[in-house]
């Protein structure tokens, strides 16, 4: 038997009952044979509390020191989930990030992973001890802790399961898999028995929350089978696997939808090189992640540039882009924080023609326009107004039959 990588979430290890039913579970692994690694979340609402303590200190709280604080709800986890086995007769040993030592560079806050040293873990495995391990954090080239960003501990995981050359990666959750749509808006949702790396890129990409984007990537570099799969049952859930040729004959998988994004408009841009660079320089280096870039076809020299952002930091861009408007003499900045983007996903687009209109005339059947439109190969988006945003994705998941099971094309 080789090693599983298990990944529990802050709603899986919610309560003190919660995590002694998550040391049951693997401590099943273990006696089957298996070398268990266990990744945990905080508990459930932890991290918040946290935040909400560093900013009753400072409203801009240092972020070393907020990430030496955020890192202890990992902490607390795995040090009770440690005593939960052990009580049970099983031996256990917990590990933070730093003791493993998990590597990453110095960006606190969303540190990314180098480096995994795996050696401490596998002593631990080969003298018989379930090894859990705090998800979320690692360490700087200067010994400082840093943490991975929200999500992170999905990344830990697969990252671990890479380096140790894991079986599969299993991720524990509160939804028993990857669906169609969002079941919260959509009824007639269903699980994937399967995903590709590319589609689940994409999903997480747009909006879906049921893995982390970077575990996603992780797991496609180095060939990680991923499960997402219910703490609270025993079913099977979802794999997120290689892509295979009968994905293909599936045009579309799924169906997402993202409410935080905010739109801005810089009317009567002066079009001439150099001019996008200037614009947005100073948001790329604000650490700003621009989505979706619309310029319209230029009349007399003069065009209108059209961007998406998230919406955290809308106010922030829409200050930093007013200021290089004046500069370059654009006539006015307009902003929307009232959009959503819908998308439709699937590898099959590769080769399937009229996917595109198929989704236009679905969404103008319900009277929703569409504002902005980006493609890629698996995936096209519209940014809608908000308010139509169930409306547009049970209309979608309807026009393209994701509601009965596919059928794929002989």
């Amino acid at each position: 038997m080789g090693v599983i990588v298990q990944k529990y979430g802050g709603t899986s290890v919610g309560s003190i009952e919660k995590i002694k039913a998550v040391a049951e579970r693997v401590i099943e692994g273990h006696r089957q044979g298996h070398k268990m690694v266990v990744v945990l979340s905080a508990m459930a609402g932890q991290t918040d509390g946290l935040i909400d303590l560093a900013h009753k200190i400072s409203p801009e709280p240092d972020l070393r020191e907020l990430d030496v604080l955020m890192a202890t709800g990992e902490q607390v986890s795995v040090a009770l989930f440690a005593m939960a086995v052990k009580s049970m007769g099983y031996n256990a040993c917990s590990l933070l990030g730093f003791q493993v030592p998990i590597h990453t560079d110095a960006l606190y806050g969303k540190a990314r992973i180098q480096d995994v040293d795996t050696a401490r873990i596998m002593r631990e495995l080969d003298q018989g001890r379930i090894v859990t391990v705090a998800g979320f954090q690692g360490l700087d080239s200067d010994g400082n802790i840093t943490t991975l960003g929200r999500g992170g501990s999905d990344t830990t995981a697969v990252a671990l399961a890479a380096a140790l050359g894991a079986e599969v990666c299993e991720i524990f959750t509160d939804v028993d898999g990857v669906y169609t749509t969002d079941p919260n808006i959509c009824p007639k949702a269903r699980k994937l028995d399967k995903i590709s790396y590319e589609e689940m890129l994409e999903m997480a990409s747009l909006g879906a929350k049921v893995l982390e984007i970077r575990a996603v990537e992780f797991a496609k570099k180095f060939n990680v089978p991923i499960h997402v799969r219910s703490t609270f049952n025993r079913e099977k859930g979802t794999m997120v696997v290689p892509e295979t040729k009968d994905m293909e004959k599936i045009v579309v998988s799924g169906i997402t939808y993202n409410k935080n994004e905010a739109r801005i408009t810089i009317k009567k841009v002066p079009d001439r090189p150099g001019i996008a660079a200037q614009i947005f320089e100073p948001v790329f280096r604000s650490g700003i992640v621009v989505d979706m870039i619309v310029q319209n076809t230029s009349e007399d020299e003069i065009t209108d540039l059209t961007f998406t952002v998230p919406k955290p930091d809308f106010h922030r861009t829409l200050k930093l882009v007013k200021e290089v408007a004046r500069d370059i003499g654009a006539e006015a900045v307009l902003g929307d924080e009232d959009i959503a983007k819908v998308s439709i996903i699937g590898v099959g687009m590769r080769t399937h023609a009229g996917v595109a209109q198929q989704m236009f005339k679905a969404l103008a059947k319900e009277n929703i326009n569409i504002m902005m439109i980006s493609t890629s190969e698996i995936k096209i988006s519209c940014v809608i107004e908000e308010k139509y945003t169930e409306l547009a994705v049970r209309t979608l998941h309807e026009a393209f039959g994701l509601d009965r099971e596919a059928e794929p094309e002989s």
